[in-house]
């Protein structure tokens, strides 16, 4: 699941920072309309990209701690499930804390009606939890015999 958080993290950074430049970090309370605005902006986005690549590391650490185990089973829908929860977990997490509580950005700042994104991106961090919980139980089953090397 950390993995799944870091890997959401950047997709939402990457795409949605900087790809489409919907939003940055604090657009909400210091619209980048200016160089220092704009920098600011810049400095947190690399902040929160700081973030996720953190968790992306700890949940690359944790995932080959488990592969050395020879009890914990290999199943594919187990580990593309425990990514989409929490890459849901994020959504719904950064959506509630900074679109909602802090009010720092929304999903897409350039529009009067902020509010129908910011639910449209908690829905799809909903989608991505129960997508993600249905391939977690689903590989429950996935009990194949591991190898001394775990293949």
């Amino acid at each position: 699941m950390l993995l799944g958080a870091g890997l959401g993290g950047f997709v939402d950074g990457i795409v949605l920072h900087q790809i489409l430049q919907w939003h940055n970090m604090l657009s909400n309370q210091l619209p980048p309309d200016n160089l220092v605005a704009a920098k600011v902006n810049m400095y947190w986005d690399g902040v929160f990209h700081a973030a996720v690549w953190v968790l992306t590391a700890i949940g690359l650490r944790v995932l080959w701690a488990a592969s050395r185990r020879p009890d914990v089973p290999w199943s594919g829908r187990t580990l593309v499930g425990g990514l989409l929860l929490g890459w849901g977990l994020f959504n719904v997490i950064e959506g509630l804390i900074d679109h909602t509580i802090l009010g720092l950005h929304h999903v897409y700042e350039y529009t009067e009606q902020k509010m129908p994104w910011d639910m449209a991106f908690l829905a799809f961090g909903g989608l991505l939890l129960l997508a993600g919980w249905a391939l977690v139980r689903a590989g429950r089953a996935d009990t194949a015999p591991r190898t001394a090397y775990g293949a």
